[in-house]
């Protein structure tokens, strides 16, 4: 038999075991290694699993066809078909298969014990992004936080309360918006004139990041994850609304991801310099990760479409924009992309892959 043919159908094989497996290996927790007490979630759509349910804003996925592939197919205004980075960590963790809104009204108390998300689609460290997102602030969310632990401490009392809260691992994610949003969007009129040099913008953040890992700190975080910027040039949607910039339609628009490497960089020292004998903080890069899907995933991660998304045109469907009455592909499992914004369930599965090491960090920490 030709060994080019043979080469070919191994190949095939892998992919196709890839595809019908990962979401089984998601559930396997880390072998041998204790885990958190509960999981806590800050930050944008990334982690959003339904708080802007039940808060008035444009930003909502709660209708078809997100979740389309969600358990029993339900969408819970998780911004993508399934689920999200953080479910899967929490899962793999072996806290809880999936990380509930904070603000869902069906919660009961054995739910909030382990972890909850006060994530807000919309939201960023600049309070205007929030703003203009009608979104639920940074602020905001550390008070819900606040609010959680009065709740917890009526419930179980203070001392057990606050033993969770330092044995739970936490995570951020957001700045996207701020840029997309806001610096880039359209706050432009007014951050450009009050930060005319976009470095100046990211010591904006950076000042409000430190601000808000710090009061974690003083609520009794002693484990915490912040999630770096995408190549956020490379977003469809940003493709899409400054394809004046990109070479072409499907090229990225380098200026932009060029501002997210340099935010990275530096939030990464930031948070190296931030670390006290009490309290680890760690760094998650995504950025190559999505990068990579979108640079590699036809020819060697098992996609077929890195450039738009699965829901209507896939160039700037997003949020209400992408709903029942959108054309939507069969089988969102070949996308990077399920929306013009946000990753496929795949799409985040494979980015959970590859910050992994990030995550068995936080476990080995538990040890100490």
């Amino acid at each position: 038999m030709d060994s080019s043919f043979v080469l070919h159908k191994m190949i095939s094989l892998l992919v196709i075991f890839f595809t019908c497996n990962y979401y089984v290996q998601s559930q396997t927790p880390a072998a041998n290694k204790p885990k958190p007490s509960a999981f806590f979630v800050f930050g944008d759509s990334t982690v959003d699993a339904g708080n802007n349910n039940l808060i008035t804003t444009p930003m909502k996925s709660n209708f078809p066809p997100y979740g389309r592939d969600f358990i029993n197919h339900i969408p819970t205004g998780r911004f993508t078909n399934g689920r999200l980075v953080s479910d899967f960590i929490a899962s793999y963790a072996g806290v809880k298969d999936i990380v509930p809104a904070y603000l869902d009204p069906t919660l009961r108390i054995e739910d909030l014990m382990t972890g909850v998300s006060f994530a807000s689609a919309g939201s960023g460290f600049d309070p205007l992004t929030a703003t203009l997102s009608r979104a639920i602030s940074l602020e905001q969310q550390m008070e819900y936080f606040k609010e959680y632990k009065s709740k917890m401490e009526m419930f179980i009392g203070s001392e057990r309360t606050l033993d969770i809260i330092k044995n739970a691992a936490f995570m951020l994610s957001a700045g996207t918006n701020d840029f997309i949003v806001n610096y880039f969007g359209m706050g432009e009129p007014v951050t450009q004139i009050m930060y005319p040099n976009v470095t100046d913008y990211h010591m904006l953040l950076f000042q409000n990041i430190e601000q808000f890992i710090k009061e974690l700190m003083s609520e009794g975080a002693r484990k915490i994850a912040m999630v770096g910027l995408p190549p956020i040039g490379c977003l469809p949607e940003v493709i899409t609304l400054h394809k004046d910039v990109a070479v072409n339609r499907h090229k990225c628009v380098e200026p932009m991801s060029s501002v997210a490497m340099e935010y990275n960089q530096i939030l990464e020292n930031k948070l190296k310099a931030m670390q006290t004998s009490e309290t680890k903080l760690y760094y998650a890069d995504i950025y190559k990760p999505i990068l990579d899907l979108i640079q590699f995933g036809k020819s060697k991660l098992g996609f077929q479409e890195v450039n738009k998304g699965c829901c209507g045109s896939g160039y700037i469907e997003a949020a209400v924009l992408c709903n029942m009455n959108s054309a939507v592909c069969d089988d969102a499992s070949k996308y990077v992309f399920w929306d013009s914004v946000h990753p496929t369930e795949k799409a985040y599965y494979y980015v959970f892959t590859m910050i992994r090491p990030v995550v068995d960090m936080v476990l080995n920490d538990y040890k100490n």
